[in-house]
């Protein structure tokens, strides 16, 4: 209980602890000015923002400590490299024997409180050199002779200073970011920006961009005609690279006004493009730290202010991110100048004692806080984290150093040409007029070979930094390529990828698209009223690939000749195909050819070995040995449709096919004629007479062939058959083919056999029932019945068949037709012969036609 009490009471007393603590810091802070002087013979005003006045009593949030002094004070101790910069090239120039002799430069700082009235008030301060804030305007109090104002860093700032000197022609340099809307010269005729234009920033952020394949990016950019002209020109070159941007946030000059909209879908993307000024972007990255957005990878423009907040985390949010700087050779100088500074050596320096008091621990003397006390004697700025203080001179510092040398040139130039010099009355020394300088400062360059002119335009190269930041308090950064415009297309951009730190939570590099990227075998298709970078994958067409990694609009079809494999990506070789004899469908087919061709020959060995037993006499035996011959030949032409096609096969196949079942029908229709005018006709006459001795049907076999032969003829002439490629029908190979030709001459040839076959059934039909004691008419109508059926399927279900099927199929026709007429005509022929010869007899014959004529002559 004692423990409890004693522990609350000290919790009551740590307030006025610290109360005590700020109460001692305010003091000191406030008994020192703003602003110093650092003397000599010509000056330069120098605008620069070092710390900002709050009027609230709330001090502001932050987790920087040594940032905020008081309720009212807010120290920027980075940008005292500005003031260093400054003091470094005025010391080079004072100690240069040939650039101004027997002239020293100086200048009077004076803090930028980022208000307009401020501003102006230190400028008329400056120009009335008073001491304090009781300005007489175009009044010199002490006869300084000024030459130029140096001012930034944000273009707010520079526009605001040049409004009120432009009406004094009075010299302004600014060293901020380059702000188009400065160089205009009819409103600034004398601001000289010493910043190079940023014309290929976007060029050289896109080109990243395209490196790493991010299609899908944020940007975040100031709301003035600066953000409004970088956001025109990101457009531009992101739509030339198919590069989309997924939200545009415009950095209000107000926060309150939309503080949480402003966040919303920030986390669409992993990679957030951030651009602007060192002002602009304050308040930014202070709420980046506050809302702890781990999950980006920041692509920035400036690293002012990157590696501030959030002290007290061993995360820092902006770590891995990376930045694009002019790129500059290393001044080695500055750093070294930067070691040997300190309280004692530049006493009027109303800053340094603060930054001691700071870092270094000292302590203010009494009352006197210009005087320290308990110091360390080896404390120098050099010591400092670069996350707290950076001794390596920035683009603004160099701009400065750049800025100071313009104008001592200047000067030098205006000196040795005696213009519009003039001894003061009180013989101080010589008094030149500041707008001198413009017709110089025009034309000038300094070491650094830029002009500095209005007018200027700079071939540009950026360095990529990458910020190493992990853990906490490291602030490196890290040199990790570079983009020069001047570079031949396609190495512009120079990267070493394996130094680059990323942030945490990515293991490799980070993705950044709307849609995955479609893969090999798939193409993109764009979907109505989305970004070109939103769209969805659709399969390739067959027979088309997409072998590339990157998003392709449209697939490529493979070559004849070639096919794309299951995955689409790939297209290969077909092998060539075609009926082959090795084939399984192939080697059916040609056994039964074989197997059928030798029951035929078999066949007629029967019958000519029993040609003189009356069932051979009595159906004709001439017209049998025909048909039966025919019929080898039917089945043994099958054999031209397998195997490798060639030209003479192709023309062999359809010729002898159609010759041979020409004949076999023709000799079917023969044999029906004979069987009805011998036994439908009652009374023959002269005529019939004359064609049942002389044989006149077996004519028909000739004439109908004769006919046949001229259609082929007329078809052999006209559009013969060709050899012909299938290239679809079966998945990866092509299907060598015999191609008809003509569509018509084959269908015509066709439709001649089935007419031929038509006209046979005909006949027999009407012959089925007469009493022969060997009729086969049953047999004929039937056999040709199964023929005229097989060719009349066989139409429709060829030319629903393709490759080696439609082959197959015009085989399988041609054996089955043909096997029919052997087997309904011959079979029972055989039969008889083989199994009941009983009835293959003269005496049976006898019985059979006394029987018949009973039947047809009864009362005879």
């Amino acid at each position: 209980m004692m423990s409890s009490l004693i522990l609350i009471f000290w919790l009551l007393q740590v307030p006025k602890f610290f109360s005590s603590i700020i109460f001692n810091i305010s003091r000191c802070y406030y008994i020192i000015t703003e602003e110093f002087h650092h003397e000599g013979d010509v000056l330069i005003g120098a605008f620069f923002p070092l710390h900002t006045f709050y009027t609230g009593k709330k001090m502001p949030n932050s987790a920087v400590p040594y940032k905020y002094l008081d309720n009212y004070i807010q120290y920027n101790f980075k940008n005292y490299r500005y003031i260093l910069a400054l003091l470094f090239a005025i010391e080079e120039i004072n100690g240069n024997p040939n650039l101004l002799p027997n002239t020293s430069l100086g200048f009077d700082f004076y803090n930028v409180r980022f208000t307009e009235k401020d501003t102006l008030d230190n400028v008329f301060i400056w120009l009335s050199a008073l001491v304090q804030r009781n300005y007489l305007p175009n009044y010199n109090c002490k006869k300084r002779t000024f030459t130029a104002a140096l001012t930034g860093t944000s273009w707010k700032t520079s526009a605001q200073i040049g409004t009120l000197l432009q009406f004094l022609k009075f010299p302004q340099i600014t060293f901020g970011p380059y702000d188009p809307l400065l160089s205009d010269h009819s409103q600034y005729p004398s601001l000289y920006q010493m910043s190079p234009r940023d014309t290929s920033l976007s060029l050289a952020i896109v080109s990243l961009m395209v490196h790493f394949r991010w299609s899908w990016v944020g940007l975040i950019i100031p709301d003035d005609h600066k953000g409004n002209k970088i956001l025109s020109d990101f457009r531009e070159e992101m739509e030339r690279k198919g590069i989309c941007i997924a939200f545009v946030k415009m950095i209000p000059e107000t926060w309150n006004l939309y503080f949480a909209k402003f966040w919303e879908n920030m986390d669409e993307t992993n990679v957030i493009i951030i651009y602007g000024d060192t002002d602009s972007l304050a308040s930014l990255m202070r709420n980046i730290g506050q809302r702890l957005l781990t999950w980006n990878v920041w692509v920035m423009n400036i690293e002012h202010h990157v590696i501030d907040t959030a002290d007290y985390f061993m995360l820092d949010l902006f770590h891995g991110s990376l930045i694009f700087k002019h790129h500059y050779r290393e001044n080695f100088e500055f750093t070294k100048f930067i070691q040997t500074v300190n309280p004692n050596k530049y006493p009027e320096d109303i800053y340094l004692p603060k930054l001691w008091y700071f870092f270094f621990k000292c302590s203010f003397a009494g009352i006197n806080c210009h005087v320290l006390a308990n110091c360390q004697t080896n404390a120098s700025l050099d010591i400092l984290p670069s996350h707290i203080f950076d001794v390596a001179m920035n683009d603004e510092s160099r701009n400065i150093y750049n800025g100071v040398y313009a104008v001592a040139h200047s000067l030098h130039e205006m000196t040795l040409q005696q213009i519009q010099m003039q001894r003061c009355k009180n013989g101080e020394g010589m008094v030149s007029f500041p707008w001198q300088l413009n017709t110089f400062l025009k034309d000038i360059e300094v070491r650094d070979k830029k002009s500095l002119g209005w007018r200027q335009t700079i071939d540009e190269e950026y360095d990529i930094l990458n910020l190493w930041n992990l853990p906490k308090g490291l602030g490196l950064k890290v040199k990790i390529g570079s983009f020069s415009v001047n570079a031949p297309q396609g190495q512009q951009l120079s990267l070493s990828e394996q130094m680059i730190q990323w942030p945490e939570i990515f293991s490799e590099v980070p993705r950044s698209f709307c849609t995955e990227s479609c893969g090999p075998g798939f193409r993109k298709v764009t979907m109505a009223g989305k970004a070109i970078c939103c769209y969805k994958c659709t399969p390739c067409a067959d027979n088309e690939i997409s072998n590339e990694t990157a998003d392709v609009d449209q697939c490529v079809k493979c070559p004849e000749g070639h096919y794309a494999n299951s995955e689409k990506n790939n297209c290969f070789q077909k092998s060539v195909s075609f009926l082959a004899y090795e084939d399984p469908l192939g080697m059916a087919l040609a056994s039964i050819a074989l197997c059928l061709s030798a029951l035929t020959v078999f066949v007629i060995g029967i019958f000519v070995k029993h040609r003189d037993t009356p069932i051979v006499k009595a159906n004709n035996r001439v017209l049998s040995y025909i048909l039966l011959i025919t019929l080898t030949f039917c089945f043994l032409c099958s054999l031209n449709f397998i195997g490798q096609p060639n030209t003479a096969a192709c023309i062999l196949q359809q010729t002898t096919f159609a010759v041979a079942f020409t004949v076999a029908l023709a000799t079917v229709l023969a044999k029906t004629i004979t069987v009805v005018l011998a036994f439908k006709v009652s009374f023959p006459g002269r005529i019939v007479r004359w064609l049942m001795i002389s044989r006149g049907p077996n004519y028909i076999i000739p004439i109908c062939t004769l006919i046949q032969l001229l259609l082929c003829g007329i078809w052999m002439a006209t559009s013969p058959p060709f050899i012909d490629q299938d290239a679809h029908s079966e998945y990866g190979h092509i299907i060598i083919l015999c191609n008809k030709g003509s569509a018509v001459a084959f269908h015509s040839v066709l439709g001649y056999l089935c007419f031929l076959a038509l006209v046979s059934y005909t006949m027999a039909f009407l012959s089925r029932n007469l009493p022969d004691t060997f009729n086969e008419s049953k047999f004929l109508s039937f056999s040709m019945l199964v023929f005229f059926c097989v060719w009349v399927t066989f139409l429709p279900v060829y030319h629903s068949t393709k490759g080696k099927v439609m082959m197959a199929m015009e085989v399988f026709s041609i054996l089955a037709s043909s096997t029919a007429l052997l087997a309904f005509i011959f079979g029972p022929k055989c039969y008889i012969i083989l199994l009941r010869p009983e009835k293959n007899s003269f005496s049976h014959t006898r019985k059979k036609k006394t029987h018949s004529k009973r039947k047809i002559f009864p009362k005879i």
